[in-house]
Parts: C-alpha cells; sequence; structure tokens
C-alpha cells in the first residue's frame, strides 16, 4: 500500500513543491558588506590552501636533499 501512496503523490502534477523559491526573498538591494566578506572567505580558503601545497612542496625538497646527501 505505501507504494501505491507514493505513486500517486509523485503523479500529481498540482502539487508543486519549490523551497528554494519560497524561502529566498531578494528585495533588490544588494548589501556590499557581505560580499566584501564572502570575498575575503573565499581570498582566506585560497591562502590556506596555497599555504598547505607550498608547506608541501617544501618539505618534499628537504626530504629528497637529505636523501640525496647520503
Amino acid at each position: 500500500m505505501s507504494a501505491e501512496k507514493i505513486i500517486n503523490e509523485k503523479q500529481d502534477p498540482t502539487v508543486v513543491i519549490n523551497p528554494l523559491l519560497s524561502e529566498v526573498k531578494f528585495s533588490g538591494r544588494v548589501n556590499i558588506n557581505d560580499l566584501l566578506t564572502r570575498a575575503r572567505k573565499v581570498k582566506e580558503k585560497e591562502n590556506k590552501i596555497n599555504l598547505v601545497f607550498f608547506g608541501l612542496i617544501s618539505a618534499l625538497v628537504l626530504i629528497t636533499g637529505i636523501l640525496l646527501s647520503f
């Protein structure tokens, strides 16, 4: 019975469920502080990723140098 109920609910074209459109309301204005904050967060994330890659490459060069010196 539960399978029949699910099929009937999916086939009902009068019910339109779109929670994203109903929850998000745009006022037409953009808050510049929100945009700047988002841009700073993205930049900080990029900086952290670059620092990790630099650290890994530096460690690789250091280990390779140590192994080749023996």
